[in-house]
């Protein structure tokens, strides 16, 4: 339960930091598409992961946690174009891009050890 929690922390304050960091974009046709996507793929993190901790099944984890690294990839996908299109000060985004690909990095692996282990049922 312990890991679970600090997840659920962590992928809280990702999301916290996304939604901010979304205000900081220009109110430009680009800025706001920009700022809808990254606001939508961050978020969308934290309440994956916690709907994966609800999961009914191993097979239905699984498939939560694939949910889960779509999103956080997408967000780093969208937080680079950002970057790329010069929207903010060269920079801006890079302590959530790391953030975003570690997290991608630790769900990855959990879904590994997952699946492993179903196998082993």
């Amino acid at each position: 339960m312990g890991k679970e929690n600090d997840l659920r922390r962590r992928t809280m304050k990702f999301a916290i930091a996304v939604s901010d960091f979304c205000e900081l974009l220009p109110e430009s046709y680009k800025g706001r598409h920009v700022a809808g996507q990254i606001f939508r793929s961050g978020t969308a993190v934290a309440a994956n992961y916690r709907s994966a901790c609800r999961a009914r099944s191993k097979p239905d984890f699984i498939a939560k946690l694939g949910l889960v690294i779509e999103e956080s990839d997408e967000t780093d996908f969208w937080l680079e174009f950002s970057a790329e299109s010069r929207l903010l000060e060269e920079g801006a985004e890079q302590k959530l891009r790391v953030e975003a690909n570690e997290l991608t990095a630790i769900f990855t692996q959990a879904q590994r050890t997952a699946k492993a282990n179903l196998g082993r049922e």
